[in-house]
């Protein structure tokens, strides 16, 4: 066993021993039907088996995007680091914010080969935190250096997502022609803009969003198609193909965009419309166990943890801005945060992750990915301040 195993592994035993949470003031009445307390242990828990397998992903298949999960620059990692900063700060849990931060050590603050990718921006969103965090604006230097390149030439190429080289990625993927994108890269140039006074990357960003919006948004169903491959396509069943991972990056993305965007902003009246149609159109898409379906239209017996995780996040994200009403989607959330916790494993291994894919794909009990953990640790960190506080049982469903 190396010297780094043993230390990840006396990391996740001092995370499972808990660092006390800070008190919460108790809600006008719980949302979630479950303790607080519980949340974080779970919240814990799963953060705990995740950092303790970061140096051996013998778990994923090779044949199963192994390599890009190894990465620790790419979108994999990238999401699972969003979420364990996010539950970081919402626990005050110090062992978790020092795993965030020796990641970014170690990594220089950098990013992978791509200038211009979203998948390669992701990071960034970690490293722009640990910034803020850390009162340290040299942590900046190279996502600023690679996102003034971008300001300096814009691309206006087509958000055709069939468009591509014979061999490499679509032209496209030089802007956000993705519904995935809109987690990956936007929240990330929003933040930077807040962290730096910078507004200019925040003009970037609205402008980029809104293109990707016009193009991939179904302003009937107010849903993402997950790229422009998927507006004609149908399924068996003649239904159009909204992927559920596909829109839980979506929806949690923009909750991520609304988190930083100036109260001012003349686009966040937009914004916020877009996170309501979205919120109003999912929440009756839940199945029968609390998970949502892979494919929002048509129903799934199986469960799907990682976009039920963006899904819970969001929409408790919502309720805690004020921005959706707490009786209505209360028991959704509810519903959600039990099936992800009936999801987790006695040794904390989070199951029921739809695998690297493009779009709606079958999933087992034993399927596990960083970005459903990041999905877990991002809803919990939200579902921990709408549950049952020690001493205050539940009064059922608030009325805003």
């Amino acid at each position: 066993m190396t010297l780094k195993t043993l230390l990840k592994a006396a990391a996740a035993l001092a995370i499972l021993a808990g660092t006390a949470a800070p008190a919460l003031a108790a809600p006008k009445s719980a949302v979630v039907s479950v303790p607080v307390s519980a949340i974080d242990a779970a919240g814990r828990k799963v953060a705990a088996w995740q950092l303790s397998h970061m140096d051996n992903f013998d778990y994923v298949p090779v044949s199963q995007f192994r390599k890009d999960t190894e990465a620790p620059r790419d979108w994999i990692q990238a999401a699972f680091y969003v979420g364990l900063y996010t539950f970081a700060d919402a626990t005050r849990d110090p062992y978790l914010t020092t795993a965030v931060l020796n990641h970014g050590e170690a990594e220089s603050w950098g990013f992978d080969h791509r200038p211009r990718h979203a998948d390669a921006d992701a990071t960034g969103a970690v490293w722009v935190w640990a910034a803020e965090r850390t009162k340290d604006p040299s942590k900046l230097t190279p996502i600023r250096a690679r996102f003034d390149a971008v300001l300096a030439d814009p691309s206006k190429v087509s958000l055709d997502f069939s468009l591509k080289p014979e061999k490499g990625p679509p032209y496209c993927q030089v802007r956000w022609c993705w519904s995935d994108a809109i987690f990956m890269a936007p929240p990330v140039w929003t933040s930077l803009s807040k962290v730096t006074g910078d507004k200019r990357y925040l003009a970037h960003s609205d402008s980029e969003f809104w293109a990707t919006h016009d193009y991939l948004f179904d302003k009937t169903d107010h849903l993402y198609f997950r790229d422009s491959r998927f507006i004609a396509q149908r399924s068996d069943a003649g239904a159009k193909i909204f992927w559920g991972r596909g829109n839980g990056w979506a929806f949690a993305g923009i909750a991520r965009i609304l988190q930083d965007l100036p109260a001012n902003h003349p686009s966040r009246p937009r914004y916020e419309a877009v996170f309501k149609q979205m919120a109003a159109r999912i929440a009756p898409l839940q199945g029968e166990q609390g998970y949502w379906p892979v494919s929002l239209l048509e129903p799934q017996k199986t469960p799907e943890t990682s976009g039920t995780g963006f899904f819970v996040y969001g929409l408790a994200w919502g309720v805690n801005h004020g921005l959706l009403p707490r009786a209505k989607y209360g028991p959704v959330i509810d519903k959600g945060w039990k099936a992800l916790d009936a999801a987790i494993e006695p040794d904390g291994r989070l199951g029921w992750v739809q695998r690297v894919g493009a779009a709606p794909d079958q999933v087992g009990p034993d399927d596990t990915q960083l970005y459903g953990v990041g999905a877990f640790l991002l809803a919990a960190s939200e579902v921990r301040k709408l549950g049952q506080v020690a001493g205050s049982p539940s009064q059922g469903p608030a009325k805003r």
